[in-house]
């Protein structure tokens, strides 16, 4: 069972007067906080943020068709460069909430067993709703998967990390692949002023005759 709804909760809304007489129609405009987690890893609304919401609720057969907007103001990162952005968010919304004692044809027989179905279907409380549900899913699937700061946003150095868009001239030596510097490192060792052909240099001559052998 679901908790009892409180009435003055910011984002439950009251449908008494619009009856049960299909095509009744109430429109809201109501500035509300933000519910907490609301967003993804790399950019949400704050907890406590305004929401602007426009809602439209519409009395029909089976219930209210509730169709809606939200304004939110959103902040998190760049992916690019990590720096903190702020964005405006805009989401359109509709859902249904059902009549408890609707036989409607959305309502399937209760021997169908379809749980699942029941499941997913919003339902009025007594003349109540919540809308928080309806909102957060929303306002989470109309977020930017990649948020940048600017479209064109460089990013970071992937060699010392530093910004690209605040030092454009950063550069770093050529780079060397990885596959190539041991073979590289090999050839350096062979050279006469390297490791190795110092080795050879610095060992003393050896005498032009040979060393006699025992017999």
């Amino acid at each position: 069972m679901n908790a009892p709804l409180n009435r003055r909760a910011p984002l439950v809304f009251d449908t008494r007067e619009l009856g049960r007489r299909p095509g009744a129609l109430k429109r809201f405009s109501r500035t509300v906080p933000a519910p907490d987690d609301l967003g993804t890893e790399v950019i949400g609304v704050r907890k406590g943020a305004e929401l602007e919401v426009e809602l439209r609720m519409e009395s029909v057969m089976e219930g209210v068709l509730v169709t809606g907007t939200v304004r939110a103001p959103l902040s998190g990162e760049c992916v690019r460069c990590l720096e903190p952005l702020t964005l405006e968010g805009f989401a359109d919304f509709q859902e249904m909430f059902s009549y408890p004692d609707t036989d409607g044809p959305a309502r399937r027989p209760a021997e169908t067993g379809d749980e699942e179905g029941d499941e997913e279907r919003l339902f009025l409380q007594g003349d109540l709703f919540d809308l928080e549900p309806v909102l957060r899913d929303a306002v989470v699937l109309s977020l930017p998967l990649q948020p940048v700061c600017e479209e064109d946003c460089p990013g970071l150095c992937p060699d010392c990390g530093v910004p690209l868009a605040q030092n454009p001239d950063h550069q770093h030596g050529e780079a060397v692949d990885i596959r190539w510097a041991a073979l590289q490192e090999f050839a350096g060792s062979m050279r006469p002023d390297g490791p190795a052909g110092q080795d050879k240099q610095d060992k003393p001559p050896r005498d032009s005759g040979d060393d006699p052998q025992e017999k």
